[in-house]
């Protein structure tokens, strides 16, 4: 009976040490499959979008690359090796000339294959390592506690070993630097375990994918600026359609959605996180308002939410300023009573949201205040978004237009 491997059952965690896995991530492009104004245009590219690293098997294009980019010649032996077995073809005068043009260079880090290690030998300074199944997990696991660079290839879809390779990793002063297949994947890798793999790998078709490679290492520190509303006008106005909002994250206490009668500017909705007397709360949740409401999303987009849908962005913005991307999970609505608030902006703008009007439903206001929209009146202040453009289709344009 063949017994069954755990991985998992043999990594050990390693001590608390002063090694900070929380840098910034980079990326690597490996050029190899790629020829001509191609690879130069992708070489380029990397060069003034400021990646970390470039894989190649060209020793005249690693040698030419400025000190900005890290020189990684493919294979397990360094680039200048390659003059001593070109030195050897004495009979072929084109060949003897060519190995006295080649380019002679230190490269920054030379990747050895992990089948090629042998036991006992100093450890490499950067390996290479293809995990296919359990064995070649573990000697990943082992690989990246005492490698300062550890590129790793996964052969199955499933991002389980690359989380494992990532815990093991915890502690160590290494690198990860995962290969992806595409951009999509990238996003994802960044990701795993909330601090994903240290870098990324990808063999670019063209230099569009190193400029998309580098919005997904863009760390996302977007804020708003948000304003001060001062309520004019409070009214029980009958039956509608509301829409409840349920994200895929946990919300902050004081993290709301940006909601609206008019584009010219929204209220700060409040999260179900705060106690309620008869019934569990919702953390994931906004009751954000009627239909016809708009809400904010990513790239200074507006929806209606009648039209959001499970799977979505849309933002999620704290009484401070920062912004995330949430994904939505599920929309619901419903049809309940509503209540319509009307506030305006220090700079005399008219601001409405139409929201359920129960006391359970909360607006943010100030330092993070909540307040209950059944017991708002003329005055409170609330915070909200003022954008200075109209909209068009959701998105922002400089034209005349009037909403009340």
């Amino acid at each position: 009976m063949t017994s069954h491997v755990v991985v998992t059952d043999q990594i050990v965690p390693a001590a608390p040490s002063e090694n900070d896995r929380n840098s910034q991530h980079f990326a690597w492009v490996d050029v190899r499959n790629l020829e001509g104004a191609a690879r130069d245009a992708v070489v380029q590219a990397a060069i003034n979008y400021g990646l970390d690293g470039i894989v190649a098997d060209d020793p005249a294009l690693l040698a030419g690359l400025p000190p900005t980019v890290r020189r990684i010649p493919a294979g397990t032996a360094p680039v200048a090796d390659k003059t001593k077995t070109d030195n050897k073809k004495k009979t072929d005068k084109k060949s003897a000339d060519d190995t006295e043009q080649a380019p002679s260079f230190t490269p920054d880090l030379v990747l050895t294959e992990a089948a090629d290690l042998r036991t006992g030998a100093a450890p490499a300074a950067g390996v290479h390592v293809v995990v296919s199944d359990a064995p070649t997990l573990g000697l990943a696991c082992e690989l990246v506690r005492v490698t300062p660079w550890t590129v790793l290839t996964f052969t199955d879809p499933t991002k389980i070993p690359l989380e494992i390779v990532i815990a093991a990793a915890e502690n160590s002063g290494g690198k990860t630097v995962t290969v992806v297949n595409d951009i999509e994947d990238a996003g994802i890798v960044k990701l795993v375990l909330e601090h994903g793999s240290d870098g990324l790998l990808l063999a670019p078709r063209h230099a569009d994918d190193v400029v998309a490679l580098v919005d997904v290492l863009t760390p996302d520190n977007d804020k708003m600026e948000l304003s001060e509303l001062t309520i004019t006008d409070v009214a029980h106005i009958g039956m509608g359609e509301r829409a409840c909002i349920d994200t895929c994250s946990l919300l902050e206490l004081d993290e709301g959605c940006l909601i609206g009668s008019f584009a010219s500017g929204m209220f700060l909705s409040c999260s179900e996180t705060h106690p309620l007397p008869y019934m569990p709360t919702r953390p994931f949740r906004w009751n954000a308002g009627a239909v016809h409401s708009y809400v904010m999303t990513p790239d200074n987009r507006t929806r209606y939410v009648s039209e959001l849908r499970a799977g979505q962005p849309i933002l999620a913005v704290r009484t401070d300023g920062s912004v995330r991307e949430v994904r939505i999970g599920r929309v619901k609505i419903e049809r309940r009573p509503l209540i319509s608030i009307t506030a305006t902006s220090a700079t005399g703008k008219t601001i409405n949201v139409i929201a359920q009007d129960d006391w359970h439903v909360r607006l943010l206001g100030p330092g993070g205040s909540v307040n209950n929209v059944t017991e708002l009146k003329p005055g409170d202040v609330l915070l909200g978004y003022v954008p200075t453009e109209a909209r068009h289709v959701g998105l922002p344009i400089t034209e005349f237009c009037e909403e009340r």
